[in-house]
């Protein structure tokens, strides 16, 4: 399957311009991978569906004007979603250099202009509350939510691609959360609004 069917059967919908970036994406970091080992996705297809799973929650989360990914390693999701949304700031923090290197070379040759890459743990980074900050199976929900405690205020939204664990992450801070777990396949989106 190409990109595009992968997400019409999503109802995912994206300009033909972003879509092309995404594929531009996927070769780029194909070829990376092949040499500096950056994620588990080992071919084009697979890239695809980290792609997809990237981009399901922007069917049902608001569009924000400023994104935080902690520890976005190859990519995912905060590169992908800063493609797919070009009007957004996103910031991507990631301790790791080969993946460093690679999130800053990929800013450049799709020119997102709108991408900045923190070289650095996320309790260091420095910014204005963010609106959306997001992460991929770093680490628990009450621990990310205290590492990005400098850097969010009462309006941030909280978005975390879980796995099974969501449920028993939550119980841990849900008496304070105002939040949906959209399920997925095997993917629970965690969407905190307050």
């Amino acid at each position: 399957m190409n990109l595009t069917q992968y997400l019409e059967k999503e109802d995912i919908v994206l300009d033909e311009a972003i879509i092309i970036k995404l594929e531009n994406f996927a070769s780029l970091l194909h070829e990376w991978n092949q040499i500096h080992n950056l994620t588990g996705a080992k071919t084009v297809d697979a890239i695809y569906v980290n792609i997809i799973d990237s981009l399901f929650p922007l069917t049902f989360i608001e569009k924000p004007q400023s994104v935080l990914d902690v520890g976005t390693g190859a990519g995912f999701p905060g590169l992908v979603l800063a493609i797919a949304l070009p009007l957004t700031e996103v910031v991507l923090a990631e301790p790791l250099k080969k993946r460093v290197s690679f999130l800053k070379y990929a800013a450049i040759d799709l020119e997102l202009p709108n991408v900045k890459v923190e070289a650095q743990r996320v309790e260091n980074v420095v910014h204005d509350a963010f609106a959306l900050i997001t992460s991929r199976a770093v680490t628990n929900t009450k621990l990310l939510l205290d590492l990005t405690e400098q850097i969010s205020d009462a309006k941030t939204k909280y978005l975390f691609y879980k796995g099974s664990r969501v449920f028993d992450e939550i119980e841990d801070v849900q008496h304070q959360l105002d939040y949906d777990i959209v399920q997925k396949n095997q993917r629970n989106y965690l969407y905190i609004k307050s």
